[in-house]
């Protein structure tokens, strides 16, 4: 097929992205209104999200990743791009049976029975069929889809290619967001979820861990048939959370079912280890007796010791009212910037915290959603790269347990889970002292000790943001006339030539030339200011 051809692969992205180049620089240059690049940014993420469906695979992975970066992308091109469903056509039968017969080194008859040759789920990494051992269990058997490690490995190189020209070309967004890490994060994710003994090691992680559990039901493993391209599991039957109508059969409430998401998934979020960093519908079901059945375990994350105090103290701060402390949090956690007003961020918290479910449900949601990308993206706010996945899953079942219960609140929801997960493994002391330290009495020394220090602060901070800025703009205005240069060099070049005029030709040349090389030398000053600002910042 044309879409797994490298060369295809590769030029497409490639066209893509220096289109997309062009176009911002062009409007950068002509110093285009902010309605005309609204406009722009919205065919940007129209363009992007056709290339992605067509190319299919990794591409459309990458996109669900950026489409959760509201915070640093524009709202225009978000919106085009947020929908995007892993959802790609199967392979052909015969291909698969090759990869089970090698894999298992051997005919399929030898380990199965029989086997349902239409997947019932096909995926960018894996496609899954339902069949039954020779004993008469039945099984789901997830088999990597033919020469996806090739297509993974020419997308990879593509996209190296991009993050090392943005790096040293385009200037980066708010935030100094290092595209390498992404980048690294986002390599680490996909090779882990190439490797199905991965996948087999996390699936026994997670069902070692809700061993326990009466409300969690975890597939078994068949470790002898599974290898790095195939994965055998126990069959289970479920139905969907977003099936209302089957749903309501269930002996279990739709509230007591959004609790139950919430009970599984908080502490995988709050505590050290893994985390399952995909829970979409299709990976969540229900069984009739009302257990959530985990599915998928192919992309996890991690999070370490640290960050995890961190987000409890977080949640602790927000229960307690304690938005002080909330703010230090977020500080620690990496989600402020140095020069973030933090009496300001303090409010904001406190005046979000405070809105009832009636208040909200009176709102248009989609358009508070906007407002509030917007106010992110104006304040020094930034999501650390290490949280992309951790937040994607979060997002992902805050919106199952809204469409479970829409008209329950989830801060409601969510806060005897906390009580009761903080009694068994938090330390319901610091919670207690949260809510000592949000009272009146606490928050006049807090007020006071922060009013005495405030001028000082806000000059400093004044004063490093206008340099910072100043610093910037200069780069930028250096970037923006070797770039005009350039284009001026090859226009005197196209006239020369038509011209037959030598001496014209040379000097646009020479003029092009000396362009390009203040451009590159222009970007790697940013490139190393740019970082010594990144880490300055940390």
């Amino acid at each position: 097929m044309t879409k797994n051809n490298k060369m295809y692969r590769m030029g497409k992205v490639l066209s893509l992205f220096f289109g997309i180049f062009v176009q911002i620089y062009w409007y950068k240059i002509t110093k285009r209104r902010e309605t005309e690049w609204e406009k722009l940014w919205g065919k940007i993420g129209k363009r992007v999200r056709k290339t992605l469906f067509e190319l299919e695979g990794l591409l459309i992975k990458i996109g669900q990743i950026i489409s959760t970066r509201a915070d640093l992308l524009p709202q225009a091109f978000i919106r085009e791009i947020e929908d995007l469903t892993d959802k790609v056509p199967p392979s052909d039968w015969k291909d698969i049976q090759e990869i089970l017969e090698v894999e298992w080194n051997g005919k399929i008859t030898e380990k199965l029975h029989s086997i349902k040759r239409e997947a019932i789920a096909s995926a960018s990494i894996g496609e899954v069929y339902k069949g039954t051992l020779l004993n008469g269990a039945k099984v789901a058997i997830k088999v990597q889809r033919p020469h996806i490690e090739s297509i993974v490995q020419t997308d990879f190189r593509t996209l190296k290619i991009v993050i090392w020209f943005a790096n040293y070309v385009v200037p980066l967004p708010k935030g100094f967001i290092n595209l390498k890490v992404l980048f690294s994060e986002i390599k680490h994710v996909i090779v882990r979820e190439l490797d199905f003994f991965k996948e087999m090691e996390t699936l026994l992680y997670f069902k070692e861990r809700f061993k326990e559990s009466e409300m969690v039901q975890i597939p078994s493993v068949y470790s002898e048939l599974c290898t790095s391209k195939v994965l055998v599991m126990e069959w289970v039957e479920g139905v969907r959370l977003t099936d209302h109508k089957t749903i309501e059969q269930v002996p279990v409430s739709r509230k007591e079912l959004a609790q139950r998401l919430i009970k599984i998934f908080l502490p995988q979020w709050l505590e050290a280890g893994i985390f399952h960093a995909d829970p979409h519908q299709g990976n969540i079901l229900v069984s009739k007796d009302g257990k959530i059945i985990l599915l998928d375990f192919g992309m996890a994350g991690e999070i370490s010791k640290n960050d995890a105090l961190a987000f409890q103290g977080l949640i602790e701060c927000f229960l307690a009212k304690n938005y002080t402390k909330a703010v230090e949090c977020l500080s620690r956690l990496g989600f402020l910037l140095p020069e973030a007003d933090t009496r300001t961020i303090e409010k904001l918290l406190s005046e979000w915290m405070s809105l009832q479910p009636s208040q909200l449900k009176e709102m248009d949601l989609f358009a508070l959603k906007m407002e509030l990308n917007d106010m992110i993206q104006a304040l020094p706010i930034q999501v650390p790269t290490r949280f992309v996945f951790l937040g994607r899953s979060f997002i992902t079942i805050e919106g199952l347990v809204i469409n479970l219960v829409p008209e329950e609140e989830l801060i409601d929801l969510g806060k005897p889970v906390f009580i009761e997960w903080l009694k068994g493994q938090g330390n319901k002391w610091s919670f207690i002292w949260q809510v000592i330290q949000s009272q009146p009495v606490f928050k006049i020394f807090h007020s006071v000790n922060e009013f005495l220090k405030a001028p000082q602060k806000m000059e400093q901070l004044k004063e490093t943001e206008l340099r910072r800025q100043f610093q910037f703009t200069i780069y930028e205005n250096r970037k923006k006339h070797s770039f005009q240069l350039q284009l001026l060099g090859l226009i005197g070049s196209g006239i020369g030539s038509s011209l037959s005029n030598p001496l014209l030709i040379k000097l646009s040349l020479g003029v092009t030339i000396l362009a390009i090389t203040g451009y590159m030398i222009t970007s790697l000053k940013l490139k190393k200011w740019m970082k010594y600002m990144h880490e300055k910042r940390r």
